[in-house]
């Protein structure tokens, strides 16, 4: 069994980016798949994008800074991108609104009758909880497999190392702060009549 378990992670480690791309576009597809069959409604369908909105706002300033800072990137690619930096913008946004709509979805397994109609702490402290896991997961997995790792600076410091790689401050901060974002601005879609 460990022998198979080392091939899995060895194709892991090796297809890393090309896997973390192919989670990205299921992401999507599986969305749009439960949308058009009605297992999900619209309101959730536009949870989607928000999330993928949301992601926008850190994918795109932190991947610019990587690519364009000479002193200040934010992460390092452990192995060089497959492609062009903008396809990772893309990709990540998708994780993103996926992510945040499994959150709502765990949100919804906590309250089922009554969720996200009015401002409840439980419903915010499942989605923080729920993405601050959830970056975790994702940084570790990525140094893991040597895809990128944040840098450490003043802003940004180490919470601890993982596989020899800093694991950080900032990408925590922004999973603390973006589902606050998110739960206030669900409430408000959520409110508009249809």
């Amino acid at each position: 069994m460990s022998a198979v378990i080392k091939l899995l992670m060895d194709l892991l480690k090796t297809n890393f980016y090309w896997i973390d791309f192919s989670i990205a576009t299921a992401a999507l597809i599986a969305v749009f798949l439960l949308y058009r069959a009605k297992v999900i409604g619209k309101y959730a369908w536009h949870l989607f994008w928000l999330g993928f909105a949301l992601g926008l706002c850190w994918e795109a300033p932190l991947s610019l800074l990587n690519q364009y800072s000479v002193t200040h990137p934010a992460a390092k690619f452990l192995t060089p991108l497959p492609t062009h930096f903008s396809v990772l913008i893309i990709m990540h946004s998708f994780w993103d609104g996926g992510l945040f709509l499994i959150g709502v979805g765990l949100v919804y397994l906590a309250n089922k009758a009554r969720w996200f109609e009015k401002f409840q702490v439980r419903e915010l402290l499942i989605l923080i909880a729920w993405g601050q896991a959830s970056e975790l997961w994702v940084e570790l997995m990525s140094t893991y497999n040597q895809g990128w790792a944040y840098i450490p600076y003043w802003w940004n410091p180490s919470l601890f190392k993982f596989n020899g790689s800093d694991i950080t401050l900032l990408p925590q901060l922004i999973w603390l702060v973006a589902p606050v974002i998110y739960y206030f601005a669900a409430l408000k879609l959520k409110s508009r009549p249809a």
